[in-house]
């Protein structure tokens, strides 16, 4: 994957068209360049990198290009420890959610891309179909054979893979930590607020969201889905950006052609929380992948979207690897999200003790 520094910023009145569909972008927040994660399941560092680049230049800082793999590299041994502490019965592989990479931003920090790329041997491209399988392969071993001494070979399997992540680096002639360069770029991992929308648990209270990439067993804040809505909308009118994480598994999602709808856009239905809580239940709505949403857009009729940037590159897919997502198809299909916590209207934060 070849990568580029150039950053795109605010685009007002772009257009473009999507099988006989035309979109036309009302809003599109500061961000980086559409990345390819490759062949790698890591959609969740990805869209959350991508997401941290836009709150550093709304912090103020320039743009900078980050390491998506740095949050690979230091999220696995505690995914690994997890899973042999329970015993094997917990999800394991290459998924996670947004709330890793904060993890990993605020017990370690963060790098450039140039610091770290994840690439050995003279590679150019991601392919972690060896590094899971290994990983895979080293801790069922401790799991049928309890020892203290695995954790030495997943750090082994790492650093061969990957790379060892380094402990400082030098970016624009001057020397950093991990740590420091993320006080540098004034990213506070404990600003970020992650919520959700589900009938199952009480409203404007917290619980562990139950999808299988959430090892970690984090909490989410509790909305009601109009208010979540309204979240999303008010953050990105605000000049906020969301780490978005979805159900893309649907016929309707269509990264080819760049949009997503429920059914068609000539025949959207209301979705309300009770149809949104029926297909989380029955296991149609599930956590697939995670991106960037960005900003808005209008189709010729009016219809709002939200402008999503994906983690699959650019080729032979339609609007440069952005994704019109309906806003039907948000109120179903969204698992959660995450977003500054001034970014919230301020009668939702006080109505969640924020």
């Amino acid at each position: 994957m070849k990568k580029s520094i150039l950053f795109s910023f605010i685009i007002l009145a772009a257009t473009f068209t999507s099988s006989a569909q035309e979109f036309k972008v009302a809003k599109d927040n500061a961000h980086g360049n559409v990345e390819d994660q490759c062949k790698t399941g890591t959609c969740w560092s990805f869209a959350t990198t991508s997401f941290i680049e836009s709150e550093i230049i709304r912090k103020g800082n320039k743009a900078v290009d980050l390491s998506e793999m740095y949050n690979v590299r230091l999220t696995y041994p505690k995914k690994a420890e997890s899973y042999v502490r329970f015993q094997g019965k917990q999800q394991f592989g290459p998924g996670g959610l947004s709330h890793d990479v904060l993890s990993i931003i605020e017990e370690y920090g963060i790098v450039p891309e140039e610091a770290y790329s994840g690439f050995v041997n003279g590679a150019s491209t991601y392919n972690h179909d060896a590094l899971d399988e290994k990983l895979m392969a080293m801790i069922n071993e401790a799991v049928s054979s309890p020892t203290n001494g695995y954790q030495k070979y997943v750090t082994g399997i790492l650093d061969n893979e990957i790379g060892a992540a380094p402990a400082e680096f030098k970016y624009n002639g001057a020397s950093y930590t991990p740590a420091s360069f993320r006080d540098a770029m004034k990213i506070n991992a404990k600003e970020y607020v992650c919520l959700t929308s589900f009938a199952h648990h009480p409203f404007y209270s917290s619980f562990v969201l139950e999808i299988p990439d959430n090892w970690a067993k984090k909490s989410y804040y509790n909305l009601p889905l109009d208010e979540f809505q309204s979240v999303a909308d008010f953050a990105l009118g605000k000049g906020y950006t969301i780490a978005w994480d979805a159900d893309v598994s649907e016929k309707t999602f269509d990264a080819r052609k760049g949009f997503a709808f429920v059914e068609s856009f000539q025949n959207e239905p209301k979705i309300d929380q009770t149809k949104r809580q029926e297909a989380f239940d029955s296991f149609e709505t599930t956590d697939d992948h995670l991106m960037h949403i960005t900003g808005t857009a209008k189709d010729e009729k009016g219809n709002s979207y939200y402008l999503v940037k994906n983690s699959w590159g650019t080729e032979g897919l339609a609007n440069e690897g952005f994704q019109y997502i309906s806003v039907p198809y948000f109120r179903y299909k969204t698992v959660c999200m995450i977003v500054h916590k001034d970014a919230l209207p301020k009668e939702i934060a006080a109505k969640l003790g924020l």
